[in-house]
């Protein structure tokens, strides 16, 4: 603990967390909502950077757990509004994304590898199609429409979602730097050695996997209450997860804090690069290729002055 105090990148994340907190006091309420989106995003591929990045599991469907936790809050509230509190709606959609997480790692892990990654993308086309097929509870291809926001003030939306990245992001690097975290390492690295050494791995990465569903599941819960609307296209969509994937590989891989800073980098560039229209897309992914390329570390390896040799 002492060594990580002395560390550059330690007090480099604290000027950060210190510019987000006073930035709402200086800055737009577009701006202040373009971050809150983004902070939620980083949640999503912190928790997806703690199964693949440290247990090596290629997870293709990180939206199939943030759809549940989002769709099950969004569906409960506009049920039951104004009779339910937002927030039992929320912890319910974190429970979903939990059981559905459970659910789905128990067959999964049986399988490694691509055989894996499929095992999860299937999951994700199989929640598409509930949400068409059960329309009228869902809201089908239209969306959603959640009754009920957690407030309307723009800068208190921001302090929820940096507030909930701050303390996300310190849970998943405390676990990621724990025995839990140095097995999964393990064995993402060789199960059969670390098998052979006396880890239980299956229940290892069970454990990270429902560690992973229920950040996932919390913050899409929280974020559809801030949007106010569920959508295939926003939180299901493989596009949404291929998002989630290249934000915690491009911030830097086994790093848990290196998602966020990739998840606001592409939520970002994206809308900078919105008046440029369709080239905007092409442009962030070249810009995406040549960090993994040059610093296979990302973000995180570039400013320890880690490149490739």
């Amino acid at each position: 603990m002492r060594s990580l105090f002395s560390t550059r990148l330690f007090w480099l994340t604290v000027a950060v967390l210190v510019g987000a907190a006073v930035l709402p006091q200086f800055a737009s309420g577009y701006v202040l909502g373009l971050l809150t989106v983004a902070y939620f995003t980083a949640v999503f591929a912190m928790s997806w950077d703690l199964l693949f990045g440290f247990a090596g599991e290629v997870n293709f469907g990180p939206t199939f757990l943030i759809g549940l936790g989002a769709y099950t809050a969004g569906i409960l509230d506009q049920q039951f509004s104004p009779g339910l509190s937002i927030w039992i709606c929320i912890i319910a959609g974190a429970l979903a994304a939990v059981i559905g997480g459970v659910v789905l790692a128990l067959p999964a892990l049986r399988v490694s590898g691509p055989y894996f990654g499929l095992t999860t993308l299937v999951a994700v086309l199989m929640l598409q199609n509930f949400v068409v097929v059960f329309a009228d509870l869902t809201g089908g291809e239209i969306g959603l429409s959640v009754p009920d926001v957690i407030t309307i003030d723009q800068k208190a939306n921001y302090w929820i979602a940096l507030g909930f990245m701050v303390v996300s992001g310190a849970i998943l690097f405390g676990l990621s730097r724990s025995s839990i975290g140095l097995i999964l390492q393990a064995s993402g690295q060789d199960k059969v050695q670390a098998g052979a050494l006396g880890f239980n791995v299956a229940k290892h990465k069970l454990a990270a996997f429902i560690v992973s569903a229920f950040f996932s599941g919390l913050a899409g819960a929280l974020m559809v209450f801030y949007m106010g609307t569920a959508s295939v296209g926003t939180f299901i969509d493989v596009s949404v997860g291929v998002q989630v994937i290249i934000a915690a590989v491009l911030g830097g891989r086994r790093t848990v804090l290196g998602a966020a800073i990739g998840a606001v980098f592409l939520i970002g560039m994206g809308e900078i690069l919105r008046p440029l229209g369709e080239l905007a897309t092409p442009i962030v992914s070249v810009v995406a290729l040549a960090v993994v390329l040059f610093f296979p570390n990302g973000f995180l390896g570039m400013l320890r002055g880690e490149a490739r040799s």
